[in-house]
């Protein structure tokens, strides 16, 4: 019988991936399945082991969306509230007069950014298919947004000073664009809450779902369970991103609420198993229902293919709309990190997929096939 081993060690031994820990649970009540293969480093020094810690890039971002769901069952704002009292810099923000248009070709924006704008990546700032647009341009150098660099971005207020200077791509509501509005929510927590994010989630997630390996820098003494990261390079080679003694060995000053934590298997399989549950002990029903809502429009999810492959969004994740394959199931909630990983929950049958990797993805689309091929045996 074919088990999920057999679905991962083939990617090991034809050098795919230097290693990867996967998790697989039917939400039948049995013990879920959870397999290690490979290592943590390409040069085969230390084995890969069920607590391994990875960087989970994007996987960041349900995380901050049920932080953001937790203030509003606390009743500290409301969805359709205006941001501007808690980030001041949005209060006039500019919008391009169409998306190639340079930034100096302005005009003002129509209404208010809302918690909801952020929540369903429709603020207007962020990245289209087009990454060569001016405005874009102006994310990746002064927002330092792409794949994560945590020590390489300013602190929040700067970051948001920052921001306020880039014009929108479009009207706040009109569009799907990727990633920066996560980190926005970040700042918008930490000066909520009158704590750091970090201090905020480890608060409020990760100490009530026992999610102990889960942060923005590795727990102390745990650096020999923090895996190396690799690109594929020009020749085919992997190439060395980060090791354990880098980036993530200390908070950074701009915790990014949109990729920068780390994380285990098991750990977030916590956080997953609370999105199936229900959202207790730190979520409302109805908070879950929200997140793992499709709010997209079919305009949106088309504008949004290069990204979301058909997919609609929540809050913090895709969901599942219009399936055309093994890779999706109507319902499906979830993402995947740039670093190379994956994790989904099917709140109807209660199934849960993580695959952690440590090879940086070539691309938005299409998915690796360890990732399709995880899912495919998980559906099955």
């Amino acid at each position: 019988m074919t088990g999920l081993r057999d679905i991962l060690q083939p990617f090991v031994d034809d050098k795919t991936l230097p290693g990867a820990v996967a998790l697989v649970d039917r939400g039948d009540g049995s013990e879920p399945e959870v397999v290690a293969v490979g290592h943590a480093d390409a040069d085969g020094a230390a084995p890969m082991v069920r607590d391994s810690i990875f960087r989970i890039a994007s996987l960041t971002k349900p995380v901050t969306a049920a932080a953001v769901m937790m203030l509003v069952e606390d009743g500290r704002f409301a969805l359709d509230d205006p941001v501007t009292p808690w980030l001041p810099e949005l209060a006039a923000p500019m919008v391009v007069r169409t998306p190639s248009s340079p930034l100096d070709d302005v005009v003002a924006t129509a209404r208010p950014v809302t918690v909801a704008d952020l929540m369903t990546f429709r603020a207007g700032w962020g990245f289209p298919s087009d990454f060569s647009l001016p405005a874009v341009g102006a994310l990746l150098a002064e927002l330092k947004q792409g794949p994560p660099q945590p020590h390489a971005v300013a602190a929040p207020d700067d970051w948001m000073a920052a921001l306020a200077r880039i014009p929108m791509l479009h009207q706040p509501g009109e569009a799907w664009l990727y990633n920066t509005c996560s980190d926005v929510l970040g700042v918008l927590i930490a000066r909520v809450a009158g704590c750091s994010l970090p201090e905020f989630l480890a608060e409020r997630v990760f100490e009530p779902l026992a999610m102990p390996d889960t942060g923005f820098a590795v727990p102390a003494g745990q650096s020999g369970r923090f895996t190396h990261a690799y690109r594929r390079g020009p020749d085919g080679g992997l190439e060395l991103l980060d090791a354990p003694d880098g980036q993530w060995s200390t908070v950074p000053a701009f915790p990014s609420a949109a990729g920068g934590l780390v994380s285990t298997a098991d750990d977030y399989f916590r956080f997953a198993r609370m999105l199936l549950d229900g959202g207790g002990p730190v979520l409302s029903a109805d908070a879950v229902r929200r997140m793992t809502t499709d709010w997209l429009t079919p305009s949106q999810r088309a504008d949004a293919a290069l990204f979301l492959e058909g997919q609609g969004w929540g809050f913090g994740g895709s969901v599942d709309v219009t399936p055309t394959d093994p890779w999706n199931v109507p319902g499906r909630y979830g993402w995947v990190g740039g670093s190379g990983t994956a994790a989904h929950v099917v709140p109807p049958t209660g199934l849960t997929t993580i695959l952690l990797t440590q090879l940086e993805l070539a691309g938005p689309s299409p998915l690796p096939e360890t990732m399709r091929a995880v899912w495919s045996y998980a559906a099955a």
